[in-house]
């Protein structure tokens, strides 16, 4: 929500045109630009950092209790992107239900004003990348003994930084926050079991959420296999897709982007393994903004490769934009209602 503070990097050095200079690692590290200069580590960007964050999480504070988080918004939340077209229309009839619904409670004499009609929890999550920023943040709970990543509530470890006798994950054992884990096709279910077990000795549930980042293809070929691994070994972890990061294309121009499609086809792939796995689909991780960019092509936005030059704002990874990311909202909306109806919700109830 900050920004991106900690950019992991394949390559230590990034060369164009002949020049190769360190590569970029973000913004709590270097600038993106590619100068000498830029490039140089710079330890005060770590205070900026974390002054930018604790402003931004200030402002989120400001907004889930201060009535943006209300049920009498949505109606009025922007349309304009899917004006005359039939998922507006599916938002708009859903809109008109929720404030029929409204109306009906504050007839009953139901406090339309109360907090729990006008706020909401949020809880915040990052990579834990750089550990020297990690540490600093971490603090004993004097009431459990207990330490805890306070940079934020859920850290995660990348398919880089997830060795077992790696450092990161030295780290994530002595915290108790719940912890993500990104896997990928290359994953073997040996390891991951032996991971999860390691970072979970006690088998907590809520502790482990596993993140599969894969493509849709390679989702349907590899994922039944790790999900078996992990129910074979009785193991409760929160299985989360990420359709984002395996669905890079770099285009002939140099923009990197994301086709909406795969992105949705990823998502679709998610959930009809786990229904037919008889599993539970924990959640989704997507990147979007609420900002009208051309980053990601496709969906009913229309964003071709020749849009992406017109508002291409990000310094780092392509994000869905407002239209796209409500959008993909709807469509896991209608898938998730359909694997309800079916009652194929594994052993977790609907709720």
């Amino acid at each position: 929500m900050a920004g991106q503070f900690a950019k992991p990097r394949s390559e230590d050095m990034e060369t164009i045109n002949g020049v190769s200079l360190p590569s970029y690692r973000g913004d709590n590290i270097n600038s993106s630009e590619f100068t000498p200069e830029a490039r140089r580590p710079d330890p005060e960007r770590l205070l900026k950092a974390y002054d930018q964050s604790c402003s931004t999480l200030n402002l989120l504070r400001a907004f889930s209790n201060g009535g943006y988080a209300s049920l009498q918004r949505v109606t009025k939340w922007n349309l304009d992107f899917m004006e005359d077209k039939e998922r507006g229309a599916e938002y708009r009839a859903l809109a008109d239900k929720i404030d029929a619904a409204l109306a009906f409670m504050a007839a009953c004499g139901i406090d339309e004003d109360s907090p729990s009609m006008q706020s909401t929890d949020f809880f915040t999550a990052h990579e834990a990348l750089h550990l020297g920023y990690e540490e600093r943040l971490t603090r004993l709970d004097s009431t459990t003994e207990e330490y805890y990543g306070c940079s934020a509530h859920f850290l995660w470890c990348g398919e880089r930084t997830r060795q077992p006798d790696g450092a990161h994950m030295e780290y994530f054992r002595g915290i108790s926050n719940p912890i993500g884990i990104k896997i990928s096709d290359k994953s073997d279910g040996e390891s991951v079991v032996s991971l999860v077990k390691q970072l979970n000795p006690e088998n907590v549930p809520g502790r482990i959420t596993l993140i599969s980042r894969m493509g849709a293809e390679k989702l349907r070929e590899h994922l039944p296999r790790l999900i078996r691994a992990i129910e074979d070994a009785g193991l409760n972890v929160l299985w989360v897709t990420d359709p984002m990061h395996g669905n890079t294309v770099k285009t002939d121009s140099g923009f990197k982007t994301r086709p909406f499609e795969r992105v949705r086809d990823e998502i679709m792939a998610f959930f009809e393994v786990h229904e037919q796995m008889g599993t539970h689909p924990g959640g989704v991780h997507l990147e979007m903004t609420g900002q009208d960019v051309t980053e990601c092509t496709g969906g009913t936005a229309e964003v071709t490769i020749g849009d992406l030059e017109l508002r291409y704002l990000t310094h780092c990874d392509p994000r869905l934009n407002a239209s796209q990311a409500l959008e993909l909202a709807f469509l896991m909306s209608s898938k998730l209602a359909g694997i309800r109806e079916r009652g194929n919700f594994g052993n977790i109830p609907a709720r």
